[in-house]
């Protein structure tokens, strides 16, 4: 029961002060990814989501932080339709779209993509 109560209540308290803690997992051949978006409930855009990926292959992990990617609105500004969620590292560009892809580029260059299942 203490054990229960220690994960619970972090979430309350966190919500107590308008913040939630919306958290998802892509499953894909090659990697499991966690995301974690950490801004107030209600708002179109977040830019405090983090990016948790473990290879399969090797156990090797990285995490980072990145932002909700939207298609924008007629005028050009507005953030619509969202797509995804994109994180930075250094010179390589992370990408998991809500349709379950994870994408991850240098430039122009694809490095990973693979289609996965969000659990």
């Amino acid at each position: 029961m203490a054990k229960k109560m220690r994960r619970i209540l972090p979430a309350v308290l966190l919500a107590g002060l308008g913040i939630t803690c919306a958290a998802a997992t892509l499953e894909t051949p090659s990697f499991v990814v966690n995301i974690d978006v950490r801004c107030a409930e209600g708002n179109v855009t977040c830019d405090n989501v983090r990016y948790s990926g473990t290879s399969r292959k090797t156990g090797k992990s990285i995490t980072l932080r990145g932002r909700t990617m939207h298609s924008r609105c007629a005028d050009g500004i507005t953030p619509c339709q969202f797509q995804g969620y994109v994180f930075n590292s250094g010179r390589l560009r992370y990408m998991v779209t809500q349709g379950g892809d994870l994408i991850v580029m240098q430039g122009e260059k694809t490095l990973v993509q693979e289609h996965g299942t969000w659990k």
